[in-house]
């Protein structure tokens, strides 16, 4: 005795880029290399790139052990810094001793014991992990109106991080820094 799926042969699965009238996208829109093709994200992951490229030739040295980050939205428990209203448009994770691990036949060690020798990390210090600089896409998007706009609020708050980590004023690190 044969069952109905038995007795019927298989079939390939196909996926169906066409909807049943034959209407529909028969490829890509937009081909690669098209600066269109780049999805908005992409494109925002460049401005921070460039703002940060535009700080390079005079805070090279500073800017070697400092990472960049893009995140959509701010955390909700993030706590509320003085001069960003109520939604945080980045923030700056100080560098901070890293978690060792415990050793095979003892405890972690104390939390004053000095780090251990050797390069640990990316950055080389052993047992620190380098600053870090987060900047929100979705804040950042909503207050700019043009790609042009965009850019110069990405360079402005990345200029406000990187003189707050430093502990001097931004007008400091660029000469040209309007503020708020």
């Amino acid at each position: 005795m044969q069952t109905a799926e038995e007795g019927r042969p298989e079939r390939a699965a196909r996926i169906r880029r066409r909807d049943r009238h034959g209407r529909g996208l028969r490829g890509p829109l937009v081909p690669q290399g098209v600066p269109l093709h780049r999805t908005r994200a992409e494109r925002f992951d460049d401005l921070v790139l460039q703002a940060v490229a535009r700080l390079e030739p005079q805070w090279e040295a500073h800017l070697s052990g400092v990472e960049f980050a893009v995140e959509e939205i701010p955390p909700p428990d993030l706590p509320a810094i003085e001069g960003q209203g109520p939604v945080p448009l980045s923030r700056l994770d100080p560098g901070s001793p890293r978690a060792r691990a415990a050793e095979p036949g003892g405890d972690l060690p104390p939390p004053d014991a000095p780090a251990t020798s050797g390069p640990d990390g990316p950055d080389g210090e052993a047992g620190q992990d380098p600053p870090r600089i987060v900047v929100y896409r979705r804040p950042l998007m909503a207050r700019a109106d043009g790609e042009d706009e965009l850019g110069e609020l990405i360079f402005e708050v990345v200029v406000e991080e990187f003189a707050r980590m430093l502990g001097i004023d931004p007008s400091d690190v660029d000469p040209g820094y309007a503020g708020d």
